[in-house]
């Protein structure tokens, strides 16, 4: 045997030691037994910040890192696509099912529904047994539930396939997030988690430029409903190449591991050393209310749910509302969605670079005054004209670009690894809870009071956020996921 590790120190790097556990051995006593390592493995470098090593907040920011970022941002692609393609199926499913007002709400709502049970339910597993089991788990079964709304289904099928499909994209939030969080360098934190935000915003564009190509079509909703099939291949093949975080395994002391990870990803000038706080095992509910986190919980889910209800009530009822403000009517109203969702999707571009030089807190506060602004011109002159009408619908959606982003980055900084999923689902779930309420109330609170005092109350919701903004919003740009993270 003594031969055996003579021979691989000839051909290690120097950086490399014979045996990985035996640091850390020293340490606890017990560490390769808790990993189950024999101590003769070549994949991994040494832990251990010497001889110059780097931290992962440190590391470069490589084309895998890129590809990992790209393929959990899908997650937020297909949320965008199949909340914002069911506004447009809509107007198709109505008529051919003549569907009530209360159906056509609870189909809208469902998936909302779904979300608010997936975040909750799949961060605290994905805390419990890793990110990339359900990583992979969540892309397939979001393609099934697609399948299956191609179906003649009636609208009570409609209502329980979008719950599921809901409780999938639920999910993917906090194991993607996450992933991206702990994967990523801190310097190009607010970039990579700004890709998850234009992603979804991507994904709406699609869906509505998708819708205005099928919405002619004879039974176009079940080819619109079943298209998401397509994204959900290409990125079940891409995420089946993502390693697990190395970050989750180190919280479970499984370092071994998370240090082959490390050098599979960063190369063996990187270490796992001074990356956040000793291994933890336990991970739920009670723990991060327990640790003193629950005031941060409220905080993000609240700033969320004033963010997103307005987005979403928008997204979800797109052609109706477009036509509430005379934008048009059929395919106009749908062109117009997809004028709007660009405005989205541009805005996110400038904000993911701004959060690291004009910092989070500022930013936030600046863009949900002026996404109030927008809000407030369009309630009170629902008749402007339509220059008026397209520049506040303009400026609500560009500046919604860095709070859009704050939503996934708040949560995932915020929080330390063994608790990181659970917390960014309790944050997404509260949220939920608004945005449920909200999508189902919208037609009817628009039947009834009409387009111009539906937008005042959307505007009332972005200056909740705006106040306690001011109030509550920290500043973590610049700063490792250990100081972020800590009270």
């Amino acid at each position: 045997m003594d031969d055996v590790i003579k021979q691989k120190r000839d051909v290690m790097p120097s950086a490399w030691v014979p045996k990985i556990g035996e640091k850390r051995a020293a340490r606890t006593g017990s560490a390769k037994a808790d990993a189950g390592d024999d101590g003769d493995s070549q994949e991994a470098p040494a832990g251990g910040a010497k001889g110059g090593k780097k931290t992962l907040d440190e590391a470069a920011m490589t084309p895998f890192l890129r590809e990992i970022t790209l393929v959990s941002s899908g997650g937020a692609f297909l949320d965008g696509y199949v909340l914002s393609l069911i506004g447009v199926a809509l107007t198709q499913i109505t008529a051919q099912m003549s569907l009530t007002t209360h159906w056509t709400a609870a189909i809208g709502a469902s998936v909302l529904l779904g979300i608010l049970v997936g975040s909750i339910v799949g961060g605290y597993l994905t805390d419990i047994i890793g990110r990339k089991k359900m990583f992979v788990l969540d892309i397939i079964a979001i393609a099934l539930f697609s399948a299956l709304s191609m179906t003649d289904a009636t609208p009570m099928q409609l209502v329980i396939y979008r719950f599921f499909i809901g409780v999938f994209v639920g999910a993917d939030y906090p194991i993607a997030t996450s992933l991206i969080t702990e994967f990523t360098p801190k310097h190009h934190r607010a970039i990579s988690m700004g890709m998850v935000s234009a992603a979804w915003y991507l994904g709406a564009t699609v869906a509505a430029l998708v819708g205005y190509c099928l919405c002619d079509v004879d039974n176009g909703w079940k080819l619109m409903l079943g298209s998401a099939i397509i994204p959900c291949v290409f990125l079940l093949i891409g995420r089946c190449k993502v390693p697990e975080s190395p970050l989750w395994l180190k919280s479970k002391g499984r370092e071994e591991e998370a240090l082959k990870v490390v050098y599979r990803v960063y190369g063996a000038d990187v270490t796992l050393e001074g990356e956040e706080e000793e291994p933890k095992a336990k991970a739920g509910f009670a723990e991060v209310f327990s640790k003193g986190y629950a005031a941060r919980i409220v905080f993000l889910g609240i700033l969320t749910l004033c963010q997103v209800v307005p987005m979403y009530a928008i997204y979800t009822f797109g052609p109706q509302i477009m036509t509430a403000f005379g934008l048009g009517v059929g395919k106009s109203a749908i062109l117009g969605e997809s004028v709007l969702s660009l405005f989205f999707l541009v805005g996110s571009l400038p904000a993911m670079f701004w959060l690291n030089s004009m910092g989070r807190r500022p930013l936030l506060i600046r863009s949900l005054f002026l996404m109030a602004v927008g809000l407030v011109v369009l309630g009170l002159f629902p008749t402007a004209p339509l220059p008026v009408i397209i520049c506040a619908f303009g400026l609500y959606a560009f500046f919604s670009g860095g709070p859009g982003i704050l939503q996934w980055l708040y949560p995932n900084e915020l929080f330390p690894t063994e608790v990181r999923a659970t917390a960014v689902g309790l944050a997404i779930g509260i949220s939920r809870v608004g945005t449920i309420v909200a999508t189902y109330g919208t037609p009817i609170f628009m039947a009834a009071f009409g387009i111009g005092p539906t937008m005042l109350v959307a505007a009332g919701l972005v200056i909740l956020g705006l106040v306690l903004s001011i109030f509550m919003a920290p500043e973590t740009a610049g700063k490792s996921l250990g100081e972020t993270s800590s009270l």
